[in-house]
């Protein structure tokens, strides 16, 4: 059985597949990669299943021995990492030897990058998911993020190593996908409830990524809207992307491991292509919104999926 040694964990490893769907009646949010895309295309890489259990690093990434040969790749932003002593391409199959130290540093661009081994990790999974729900201590690797000693297991069954091609994303798909600071947004249930001056404000202004912000909410900071009904009302459901207007008068986006009900007006909700924009948004980040209707989104994810679908995506 192929294993992984944390030597180090980074400031938050986790264990992430593209999440658990369904359960939002029962008070579960699906969690999740992040950065689905990243998650996808580095699934890809190694030859796994798109949905295959990965490690998401945040910020700083870890150190991880591999007592055993395997197929790795790097996706999501840029870590710096050194395989030894050599540079890690981003976006690229990687074959490891035996006994070989991948070393992941701090960030060089977005907030988070994938460690994908081919096969998967093999975690216990929670609801058909391995995705770690750290608010509530659920899935992953014992329900919460790495630790220095700890032993991954990898999934049997990921191909034999006299196959292993290099691979890699091609340039103009990467540039493609490129994460988004303009993240277009549909209206929001509660949009009429704020006045067209502050509709007007709320597309127009530059808000900056707290360093509050989570897995659960991406709060933002910058010019409040006038809230209206004080900023509260009756809790209803509520979807990944939607941007609720505290009292405060200051947005938050619900990310993968939101709240499942809220209390808060939400003005807008950002699209399904843009989500894995929102997993690469670092503290002090500048974003605006941008409105679409909805015919447009769900065209902007129709394209994005053909992409993703494409022959030519892997070179």
């Amino acid at each position: 059985m192929s294993l992984i040694e944390v030597q180090s964990p980074g400031l938050q490893t986790t264990v992430q597949d593209l999440g658990r769907e369904g359960f939002g009646p029962m008070g579960v949010s699906p969690s999740g990669a992040a950065d689905p895309i990243a998650l996808r295309i580095g699934n890809r890489l190694v030859g796994n299943a798109e949905g295959a259990a990965a490690l998401e690093m945040t910020l700083v990434g870890g150190t991880f021995l591999f007592p055993e040969r395997s197929v790795v790749a790097l996706a999501g932003s840029d870590f710096g990492a050194m395989l030894d002593d050599v540079v890690v391409e981003m976006w690229t199959a990687v074959e490891v030897r035996a006994g070989q130290t991948l070393k992941v540093g701090p960030t060089q661009s977005g907030a988070r990058c994938y460690l994908c081994v081919r096969g998967g990790m093999d975690v216990k999974l929670f609801l058909g998911s391995a995705s770690t729900h750290l608010l509530s201590g659920l899935g992953g690797f014992e329900g919460r993020a790495l630790r220095k000693g700890d032993v991954l297991r990898i999934r049997s069954g990921g191909g034999t190593f006299r196959t292993f091609r290099k691979q890699r994303l091609s340039g103009w798909a990467l540039k493609q996908l490129s994460p988004r600071k303009v993240l277009r947004a549909t209206a929001g249930p509660q949009r009429d409830w704020f006045s067209e001056e502050a509709q007007k404000n709320f597309y127009s202004a530059t808000y900056r990524l707290a360093e509050e912000s989570n897995r659960m909410g991406l709060r933002l900071e910058g010019q409040p809207l006038i809230s209206p009904s004080g900023g509260e009302m009756i809790s209803e459901g509520v979807s990944l992307g939607a941007v609720q207007i505290t009292a405060s008068g200051l947005p938050i986006i619900l990310f993968v491991e939101q709240q499942t009900t809220g209390g808060y007006p939400k003005i807008a909700n950002v699209i399904s292509a843009d989500l894995h924009s929102l997993g690469q948004l670092r503290p002090r980040d500048e974003i605006r919104f941008e409105p679409v209707d909805f015919a447009g989104a769900r065209a902007l994810l129709i394209e994005q999926e053909k992409l993703l679908a494409s022959e030519d995506l892997i070179v």
